[in-house]
Formats: structure tokens, sequence, C-alpha cells
């Protein structure tokens, strides 16, 4: 059931938004992840994907920020109609994808990928390696990859699930050398359980072909 972007805003001018706006008091990971978003500097009209799929919060701030070209993909159709129910009247602005991440091919590529959830669940080697396939394919030259997992003192299962956790280190390493991490930080967040979980967001930039990224 994709739903084709339709946007009317001027492409030469970069968004601006108050990363707090929609969402103050309510998730850090969202408040994070449109910091870091805020900071790759995107134009409004540059394709932008969401591989978590049941981030509501971040694509209405997207939206409200004037993006128009953005993708939500997920292997759950209860979570893609919950999100579409949620946007009403502006969910044909957003083109939702019924698909897991894992054995992702895009038929275009992103200036953005965001991963709020799915990385920290993919505990076998060849899970993750499927995953950077996708984003190593997904993803334009000199693109942007917000993604949070877990910290390093995080849980040990989400939802009764084996997670795995990740450090400014390890993660850099999993993710491979076309990624070069801009930016970290660790926040705490509670979960409805109550319990108060550690989580890692970080902002990475990918190589382009032949060179290396200069220090921002």
């Amino acid at each position: 059931m994709p739903m084709v972007i339709s946007g009317n805003r001027d492409p030469n001018v970069a968004y601006r938004f108050n990363p707090n706006a929609n969402v103050h008091g309510r998730d850090t990971r969202v408040v994070k992840s449109l910091e870091f978003i805020r900071a790759c500097g995107l134009h409004a009209d540059a394709p932008v994907i969401d591989v978590s799929g049941g981030t509501p919060l971040l694509i209405e701030s997207l939206l409200d920020a004037g993006f128009s070209d953005l993708t939500v993909i997920n292997g759950s159709p209860a979570v893609l109609e919950a999100l579409s129910v949620r946007l009403g009247d502006r969910a044909n602005r957003v083109k939702l994808i019924e698909q897991d991440v894992i054995g992702f091919h895009p038929h275009r590529r992103y200036a953005l990928w965001h991963d709020r959830e799915i990385f920290h669940l993919l505990t076998h080697a060849e899970e993750r390696q499927q995953y950077v396939e996708s984003l190593e394919e997904a993803l334009q030259p000199e693109g942007h990859l917000v993604i949070t997992t877990f910290g390093p003192d995080g849980p040990q299962e989400y939802g009764g699930l084996p997670v795995r956790l990740y450090s400014a280190r390890t993660l850099p390493e999993e993710l491979g050398s076309q990624f070069e991490l801009v930016e970290h930080s660790l926040s705490m967040h509670q979960a409805p359980s109550g319990e108060v979980q550690q989580y890692l967001h970080c902002r990475f930039r990918r190589h382009a072909p032949g060179r290396t990224l200069s220090p921002e």
C-alpha cells in the first residue's frame, strides 16, 4: 500500500525546524534524532528513509519541517496502518513500504537513512551484514546515517528478545569503513515498564568513492 509523496516546498531552501517543538518532554530518543537530522543540513526535498517504521512523532516533525520526500519501511502492516491513521490527511505525503529492512533492495537512493530501533535487535552476524548491505545499497555517496541503538550499559533484552549493546567504538566497527562517525551521545529513556534504559545516538557520513571525508 505505498503512498506517493506530494510536496510543494522550495527545493533551494534548506529546512529549519525546532527539534523540541512537538516532542519536548515526550521521548528523548526522537528529540536526539531530530537534532542529528537537523545537523545534516539537508534540503527540504532531500529523500529520507526511516527504517524504524514505528516512530510517528519523528515523521510528524519532519513533515512539519517541510520535508517532501519521506519513505517509511516496516515489515508489519499493522505498524504502517497505525502510522497512516496517525498522520491523517498527511498520510499521502509519505510513502509506506511493507518490507523488512533485511533483504531490502531499494529502487532509488536516499540522502538520509534513519533507524531508531532495528539494528540492536539483530543478534546474528548474518543479519547485520544483510542490514549493512541494504544500507549501502540505499544511501547516496556522502549520504547521512542517523541511528539509535542501546548503549553500552543498556538492557540485555527488549520485549523478551535478546539485543546487542553498542558504544561509539563498536558501532562504527560493525557498520564498516564506508561510514565515518561525525557525532554521538548517550541518553537515558524511561520505558513504559518504568525501566530506565541507556541509548546511544550516532550521526554518520558515508564516504564518497575514492576519497576520505574531511573532519567537520
